[in-house]
């Protein structure tokens, strides 16, 4: 694993797709920086991390996704590499909130954002962008964020929960099949925050609807039961899950 460490960068999202366009990388290449200024998070919006406290890393993968139609199993994977990593080494409820963000104790202590490139000859090449909330205690403009340091009580060394987060990853990405991918689906609807459960939501219109998350297809589209029991799909710029 060649790891690439920076004091500071924009995003190591942004950092590493420049360095792919420069130079041939070697497959799970991963940058982590102890200040990201501008990370970029889903939805276009950014992530905000406090400088020296929190993980801020990406990961470069290739040869992994046979076509472009499996990017939402590689989003699979990943967030369950973290959820399971956190499972394994904090005594903490984890849930993950559709699509891709980790919560504890119903609080974002960390979201992933993928980019994937593809390439002239149908191969994908894609970066993982992970922001997690370590060691910050401020989330006085942040109600629904916190911190494993936060909610365990004392500070965590966020170069172990790197190690075991990336051990996690590398070792589930390097059993990737269709077959396996089943089982994968079936712990990421287990693992989902507020499954079968009536919850509030919110359109691009603003407009508030009360519904009960079921499931999400093999595309990443959120199933959701509204009153009328029908079961209507929305994709992740459509509707926003209030909590």
């Amino acid at each position: 694993m060649n790891l690439i460490k920076l004091d500071a960068t924009a995003s190591t999202n942004t950092y590493l797709r420049d360095l792919c366009n420069t130079c041939v990388l070697d497959n799970f290449t991963v940058v982590v920086a102890e200040n990201q200024f501008a990370g970029k998070g889903q939805r276009g919006s950014q992530w905000s991390s406090e400088v020296g406290n929190n993980l801020t890393f990406s990961v470069f993968v290739k040869d992994f996704l046979p076509s472009a139609a499996f990017v939402f199993d590689l989003n699979i994977l990943v967030v369950l590499s973290i959820y399971q990593a956190l499972k394994n080494n904090f005594n903490l409820t984890f849930n993950i909130k559709w699509p891709n963000d980790i919560l504890a104790e119903n609080k974002k202590i960390g979201g992933i954002l993928i980019e994937n490139m593809l390439k002239a000859d149908g191969s994908v090449q894609s970066i993982i962008g992970v922001g997690l909330n370590v060691n910050q205690q401020n989330f006085e403009f942040l109600p629904q964020g916190s911190s494993l340091a936060k909610l365990c009580g004392e500070k965590v060394d966020k170069n172990a929960v790197l190690e075991f987060i990336l051990e996690e990853m590398k070792q589930h990405l390097s059993v990737f099949s269709t077959e396996k991918m089943i089982t994968y689906w079936q712990n990421y609807r287990l693992a989902l925050f507020r499954k079968d459960m009536v919850s509030a939501f919110e359109d691009t219109a603003g407009n508030r609807f009360s519904g009960i998350i079921r499931s999400v297809t093999e595309l990443g589209m959120l199933q959701v039961e509204l009153d009328d029991q029908e079961l209507k799909e929305f994709g992740l710029k459509e509707i926003k899950l209030l909590y």
